[in-house]
């Protein structure tokens, strides 16, 4: 078998050519139902599949683009500029995979580049299988538990504690025996790095018991585990693998780890073969191995949650009504089981089970999101440990670092995002996301990284986030990525104009650096008698 091989997915004939029009021209192959878009200017074609590279939504002529470059998703808007194949909304973010457009006898062909499958290589046929064989049980949200012909897998385990600092509380109570089956598995597969997938509450608990236990990483741009050393879990036995080589466990086991194509630099997905029969988790991807899934796999897993995104509830001002914001999510949950469908449609799978999406915001500050659990029955947890995770969030709060607006700068110096037009206010706040007093609320302007008491004259993009004050501190000190602020829902959004700047968000939730800022170092350098927010000047906002 080639390791890529070309496939004509359009062919149109000398008529069909001549017909296409300069600018954006919409094509079905009739054979397959399959849509394309075509570029035409006076210096070439372009093409690519009518397939937005999100969640696969279907492109539209974006009809506010008066230069007549632009298609707009009919999903969530994301916009293409098709004369660049870039995404322009949202800005400085992603780019389009290009078609080979190529003309032969007065016609026009696309090709589509497509890689070996890798796990074609070597492929089994399947045995038949006896009854117990192979199992998959549910723990929690996304955690598994699989055992193939005696081989235990554990995947994304979650079983304690609180997500994204203390926004995410498991909606259901864990089987009596999920502990054990953590602690006797073979191996554990953590998919990647936010924390509903890898909980450093439950890894602790495990390497007080198995240090040693096997687990298995995908090699993301973003280290699963970057933050492991800081964290004082002492697992000692994780392998980063390669993405899409089989990994053989036995002889009738081996698995494969495969990436997201849409967040290649964190997400990634595994692939099991238990003698021939495949089983797909495709976990958090957006698209996983960029769309291309085994066909007819015995057992297929995935997410059903609505992203990882605090997006709208955290959002105020403008358009961001209540009401607004229960029409969207009644929408977004529709738009999400049509993709659903879709996805297990194209992949036929013999079985489909939907998870990763079990979880409540069960914090006291948050309790209007809580559900009674029905009566007589343990199936969802009535009670959380609070008080010891808030204890470790707000002992951040009184640290000496915070005594000086020096701070600010060294922090967003060690941070290393710039050149961009937009500007931030930060604000601190209580619980109820009020303006703390004595609390920070500062001005950052990333065109620069400048610090201005007012905004800046120039035209220019706006944000203004309230934090609550435990959460954004500890953040802080830590050096931890803002998903524990934005997926955690520990902050509320307002934005001018309404765009979702994808290279500041990007940035801070998974381009951090990797070393978190050097606080000793700057504490020694601090004066005797350091600025307080009190006596500092506040920002002004024009």
């Amino acid at each position: 078998m080639t390791a890529q091989e070309a496939k004509v997915v359009l062919s149109l004939d000398a008529t069909l050519l001549a017909a296409l029009k300069p600018g954006i021209n919409f094509q079905k192959n009739p054979d397959d139902g399959k849509c394309y878009l075509i570029y035409k200017d006076e210096a070439r074609l372009r093409a690519c599949r009518n397939q937005c590279k999100h969640q696969g939504g279907l492109f539209i002529r974006d009809i506010e683009d008066l230069t007549h470059q632009t298609v707009k998703c009919t999903k969530h808007n994301w916009k293409l500029n098709m004369s660049t194949m870039r995404y322009s909304n949202p800005p400085d973010s992603f780019s389009q995979e290009e078609l080979e457009v190529e003309l032969v006898g007065g016609g026009l062909k696309l090709l589509e580049l497509c890689p070996q499958d890798p796990w074609l290589v070597e492929q089994r046929e399947p045995q038949t299988l006896k009854a117990g064989e192979a199992t998959v049980t549910y723990l929690s949200h996304a955690c598994m538990a699989l055992s193939l012909g005696g081989v235990r897998v554990v995947f994304d385990p979650w079983l304690t504690g609180p997500a994204f600092a203390r926004g995410w509380w498991l909606l259901h109570q864990p089987p009596p025996d999920a502990w054990e089956r953590l602690f006797s598995a073979d191996f554990i597969y953590i998919s990647h790095i936010h924390s509903d997938h890898l909980s450093y509450p439950t890894l602790k608990v495990l390497a007080e018991r198995r240090p040693d236990i096997p687990i298995y990483v995908g090699d993301t741009s973003r280290p699963v585990f970057w933050y492991l050393e800081h964290s004082n879990v002492p697992l000692t036995n994780i392998t980063v693998l390669p993405f899409g080589v089989w990994q053989n466990v036995n002889k009738d086991l081996r698995f494969m780890i495969l990436m997201d194509g849409v967040h290649p630099e964190m997400d990634t997905c595994i692939l099991l073969d238990y003698k021939g029969h495949l089983i797909m988790n495709s976990v958090d991807c957006t698209r996983p191995n960029g769309g291309r899934l085994p066909h007819r796999p015995a057992l297929l897993m995935s997410d059903f949650a609505g992203g990882a995104s605090g997006f709208p509830m955290t959002f105020s001002g403008g358009k961001y009504t209540e009401a607004w914001k229960a029409q969207f999510v009644r929408a977004e949950r529709r738009k999400l089981l049509l993709y659903k469908a879709q996805l297990v449609a194209g992949v036929r799978p013999r079985v489909y089970c939907p998870f990763a999406g079990y979880f409540v915001e069960a914090h006291p500050s948050d309790t209007d999101a809580v559900c009674a659990p029905p009566p007589g029955a343990q199936i969802y947890k009535d009670r959380w440990d609070f008080q010891l995770y808030d204890q470790e969030l707000s002992s951040a709060i009184g640290s000496p670092l915070f005594t000086h607006r020096d701070w600010i700068q060294h922090y967003y110096t060690w941070a290393g995002f710039k050149h961009y037009n937009l500007v931030i206010r930060v604000i601190e706040t209580d619980e109820d996301f009020v303006p703390l007093a004595g609390g920070w609320d500062y001005l950052v302007d990333f065109n620069e990284l400048t610090f201005p008491l007012s905004r800046p004259s120039r035209q220019h993009d706006y944000l203004e986030i309230r934090n609550r004050v435990a959460v954004m501190r500890y953040v802080v000190l830590n050096g931890l990525l803002w998903d524990s602020l934005y997926i955690g829902f520990q902050n509320r959004i307002s934005r001018d104009p309404d765009v979702y700047h994808h290279r500041f968000w990007n940035h801070f939730q998974v381009k951090l650096p990797i070393t978190p800022p050097d606080w000793d170092g700057f504490l020694r350098t601090l004066p005797d008698f350091p600025a307080t927010p009190e006596s500092s000047a506040s920002c002004k906002v024009a």
